[in-house]
């Protein structure tokens, strides 16, 4: 863990991570929006969204590395 040389060091990193917390928040709620206009007007379904999610987090909680 990195150490702060001072406690103004600590408070602008707290503040950055503060910011950080924001960005994500607004990037997930235009995320949410999006999908949700996308369902609406019919491009896909709820349910094949949910099955696309459950793909695509199988291949990423995989090994990189499969076992030959």
């Amino acid at each position: 863990m990195e150490s702060f040389s001072t406690s103004n060091d600590l408070v602008q990193f707290i503040g950055k991570l503060g910011d950080l917390k924001d960005e994500h928040y607004q990037l997930i709620l235009v995320q949410h929006a999006i999908i949700e206009l996308l369902i609406d007007k019919g491009l896909f379904s709820r349910q094949e969204l949910e099955h696309k999610i459950t793909e695509v987090d199988r291949l990423m909680t995989g090994s990189p590395y499969p076992m030959a």
